[in-house]
């Protein structure tokens, strides 16, 4: 008998010897089977689980945007554009780990030649795994390898065909293309339907990226035919569809949507809800049977399979209802499909905009504007559509702060306008309407606090009873499944239900032994129905109360109330009311609104300045920004009837003759003759008469706006001068139009001075109120041209110059100019300077700078007089710094007075 020593010998001899065999350096029958089985068996089998897990994870994770052409197959998220909350599918990950380790552990590479048959099979599942997780360059590394080092294996045609779905994926459209055509005309009739159906695929895909609708319908129309992938035929199917959309075959399309709805369970459900939606945007609203249609899509509410889709089928009714003008239903359908709460956030962003479109045309721009905020959010920010309702948003600011100005400042004039009999007859016809209102909110408020009190009660009983059989297994009066069965009761009450207790058991018990819980409900405080409903009867019954003692008394209330909340003595009915009696709330008492009424002059001067500025700038929002063109029309006639500002009739005139260009001629021509008679010098008159004048120069407006930008910066003034009213011209309705106009604003105060430099602003602020440089201008207005304009002579000097005017053309400047420089020169003092500076549009400023006081300054006037060496003839006039300021700014050399 061997002895149990020899035993392990012989087990460890045999383990050394198996393992010798089984090298992956050695070439033997063992080797390449237990290499091949450990690879296809164990790693690869787990490896293609963990892919499929994955793929299959996609399929029901990503949300695809089927209000845009799907892309062939789902993808996860490239990192830059994941979400915070997105995480990286592990299953990926997991297969690339094992791909990796039947590569590293089981290759057999033995004189340049791969002994496993399954290492092939590992690269392939390597690069499917980098694929799916968005590293395609490592991706198509892989892919390379299998078609390099393994040109026969049996998978060559599938790694093809990934090998150019990575290249898509690398934007090299153009070399998939034709690396497909190549593959699929090689290889017809002897390739896997599968395998062929996917390649087509991939070519509808490129073709698709490439923006050729009819060639990806060709491809994917092929790919069907040759898969046996339900899923995979009626996403295809659904894409065909949109394809046929795109090219305006709505016939086509609606048969291709048809097809997905006829594979009824065969196709995934969402394919066939969203046909359905397709099918619904291809609708006739005018001559189409609307019957039918809500016949339809009641149908498709009431299939309980449709519940996960109700915010689609509701989204479409909604539209159903929207396209026809009737915005209550329209309104109420876009809330039950966000209601719905789904994972489509495009469709969520489409419910919001079409609500915020509603109420825009409604004219109630603040909620609107909320409604576009939400709908930003739930909106990819790269996309175009972001941008353009982000622009209307931001426009709508603007709208909100004029449309509410207008309309209060509107209000308040025309009560005032009111004879005082009319005006308590207005202000009474509005308290009965707020009478109504209050009564509606008091008897919801009543309701919900009885609702709220029902559930408390409820939920306190039954809290109870889970007390007493709480008590019954723990042994424990009050112990911790009291306070846990409490808490349950708060939850189900929506309020925190306060401790009460008299009895052992910590529940309150009244002399008939019941739960005074149940009777109770919850502390009243702790329930917000509850408290809303007291605020509203307390109100109705006594009215608006100072927190104080004796509130009841009518004296004490008298001097409660602050001086602007004080109402009119005379019909104070809270004065008048005795203890204990129901006063009259001061809402509904006509003069608690007229005391408030203004009635000094100034007052209401400005407020109908703000008014009518306010409908100017509608106008020009409307027109400009939102292409509103009778919405505009309506303001600006409205402005023209209200007496405006001299300065808001000329620009009005004009905005109305180009609205009415082309919609109503005779009302255009009415405009543009009023222009020219009584605005013949204006700007917008130039206009009409010259609409159409020749560019002096090629190129952008952006390049000519940056030139002569340039220009302008470089003290070119005159230059630009010259030429910017004829680009001016040229460029009318342009976008780069405003930048001109500012720029010569900047001209002309360089040029003409604060006065014709305000007019200059006036008219930028108020012909392009909504762009940049309108709002500009208007802060220039208000912040800079005061300044400007309280400059004056005989501020404290600082330094004094000595100025010489000339022509800008006389040629006496030169000779001087270098005389000074001269004398500069032999006095060696860096401190004086010398300018020739622009002053008007004809006229310069020899100047001398640095003097740093009057006994210099007139020193140096008698060396450059009477000096042999400089005898200029010309006798320069002595100012001070700041007096040389207030010339340049305000053009009044001829008002100087020299300094004596």
């Amino acid at each position: 008998m061997l002895k149990t020593s020899n035993y392990k010998y012989i087990l460890a001899l045999g383990a050394a010897a198996f393992a010798i065999a089984c090298s992956t350096k050695k070439d033997s029958f063992m080797s390449r089977n237990y290499h091949a089985l450990s690879t296809r068996d164990n790693i690869l089998f787990n490896g293609r689980n963990a892919l499929a897990t994955g793929i299959t994870e996609l399929k029901t994770t990503m949300a695809d945007n089927y209000w845009d052409i799907l892309p062939v197959e789902r993808m996860q998220r490239p990192p830059d554009e994941m979400e915070p909350t997105d995480k990286r599918n592990a299953n990926f990950e997991r297969a690339e780990a094992k791909a990796t380790k039947a590569i590293q552990k089981h290759s057999m590479d033995i004189g340049g030649q791969e002994r496993n048959p399954q290492i092939d099979e590992a690269h392939l599942l390597l690069g499917q795994a980098r694929y799916y997780d968005n590293r395609f360059l490592p991706a198509m590394e892989a892919f390379n390898y299998v078609l390099y080092k393994y040109p026969t294996s049996s998978r060559i045609d599938e790694v093809k065909v990934w090998r150019e779905k990575t290249n898509i994926r690398l934007d090299n459209t153009g070399v998939a293309i034709k690396n497909l055509k190549k593959l699929l005309e090689e290889k017809k009739g002897k390739m896997d339907e599968q395998i062929y159906s996917d390649a087509n695929a991939m070519m509808g895909q490129a073709y698709i990226q490439e923006e050729y609708a009819d060639s990806a319908t060709v491809a994917l129309i092929e790919a069907v035919k040759h898969t046996k992938d339900n899923e995979k035929k009626s996403r295809y199917y659904f894409i065909i569809g949109q394809l046929y959309s795109k090219q305006n075959n709505t016939d086509s399309a609606y048969a291709y949507f048809q097809r997905v709805i006829d594979m009824k369970r065969k196709s995934p459900r969402i394919y066939t809800i969203h046909a359905h939606a397709m099918q619904a945007s291809q609708f006739n609203y005018k001559t189409g049977d609307t019957l039918a249609f809500m016949e339809k899509y009641r149908e498709l509410l009431e299939d309980r399979e449709n519940r996960p889709f109700l915010d689609v089928i509701n989204h479409q009714i909604a539209l159903f209802y929207d396209k026809q003008g009737l915005n209550k239903q329209a309104v109420e359908y876009y809330n039950k499909s966000l209601r719905k709460k789904g994972q489509d956030r495009y469709l969520i962003a489409s419910n919001y905009r079409n609500i915020a479109e509603i109420n825009f045309e409604e004219a109630k721009y603040l909620k609107a504007g909320k409604y576009y905020d939400s709908t930003l959010v739930s909106m990819d920010f790269r996309t175009r559509e972001y941008k353009a309702i982000k622009k209307k948003r931001d426009n709508l600011e603007d709208v909100i702060k004029y449309e509410g100005i207008a309309n209060t400042n509107d209000s308040i004039l025309n009560a005032v306008a009111l004879t005082d009999d009319a005006r308590v007859a207005y202000y009474k016809e509005y308290i009965e309407k707020l009478k109504v209102q209050d009564e509606l909110a008091k008897k919801k408020a009543e309701a919900e606090a009885q609702k709220q009190a029902n559930i408390a009660a409820n939920a306190a009983a039954m809290g109870g009873r889970g007390n007493d059989a709480m008590t019954s297994i723990s042994g424990t009066p009050g112990g911790k499944g009291s306070d846990t069965n409490a808490m349950v009761a708060g939850k189900q009450t929506g309020a925190l239900t306060p401790a009460l207790s008299t009895g052992t058991n910590n529940r309150p018990t009244t002399s008939a032994g019941g739960t005074a819980a149940a009777a109770t409900g919850p502390f009243y405080f702790y329930t917000p129905a509850n408290v809303s409903y007291g605020k509203i009867t307390f109100q109705s019954k006594w009215g608006k109360r100072p927190l104080a003692d004796n509130w009841r008394v009518a004296s004490e209330i008298k001097g409660g109330f602050k001086a602007d909340e004080d109402p009119s003595a005379e019909n104070d009915s809270l004065a008048n009311a005795k203890d204990g009696d129901k006063p009259l709330e001061p809402r509904y008492d006509p003069n608690f609104y007229i005391s408030q009424l203004p009635s000094d002059q100034k007052v209401l001067d400005s407020l109908a300045k703000d008014r009518n500025f306010a409908y100017f700038q509608l106008g020009a929002i409307y027109k400009d920004k939102f292409k509103e063109n009778q919405r505009a029309a309506d303001k600006l006639e409205r402005l023209l009837t209200l007496n405006p500002e001299e300065r808001l009739i000329a620009p009005s005139l004009y905005n109305l003759y180009r609205i009415y260009e082309t919609s109503d001629p005779a009302k255009a021509e009415m405009y543009k003759q009023r222009i020219l008679t009584e605005y013949p010098d204006s700007r917008y008159a130039a206009i009409i008469k010259n609409p159409n004048p020749e560019a002096l120069y090629a190129g952008s407006p952006e390049a000519i706006y940056k030139k002569l930008y340039e220009q302008y910066t470089d003290g070119q003034v005159r230059e630009v001068y010259a030429v910017i009213g004829e680009y001016i011209d040229s460029y009318e309705g342009e976008d780069i139009l405003p930048k001109l106009e500012l720029l010569k604003a900047k001209l002309i105060a360089r040029l003409q001075g604060v006065d014709e430099y305000k007019k200059a602003l006036n008219y930028v602020a108020l012909t392009y109120a909504n762009a940049k440089e309108g709002k500009e201008a208007d802060n220039m207005l208000k912040k800079d041209v005061p300044a400007l304009e309280k400059l004056a002579f005989g501020s404290t000097p600082t330094t004094y110059k000595l100025m010489f005017k000339f022509d800008a053309n006389d040629p006496r400047i030169a000779k001087l100019t270098k005389t000074i420089q001269q004398f500069i020169k032999d006095n060696n003092n860096n401190r004086i300077t010398l300018s020739n500076d622009i002053y008007t549009v004809k006229d310069n400023i020899l100047v001398v700078h640095g003097l740093i006081n009057k006994l210099a300054a007139v020193d140096v006037v008698s060396v450059l007089k009477d000096y042999k060496d400089y005898k200029i003839a010309e006798t320069p006039i002595i100012i001070s710094s700041e007096d040389y300021k207030v010339i340049q700014v305000k053009k009044n050399f001829e008002q100087y007075q020299p300094v004596k």
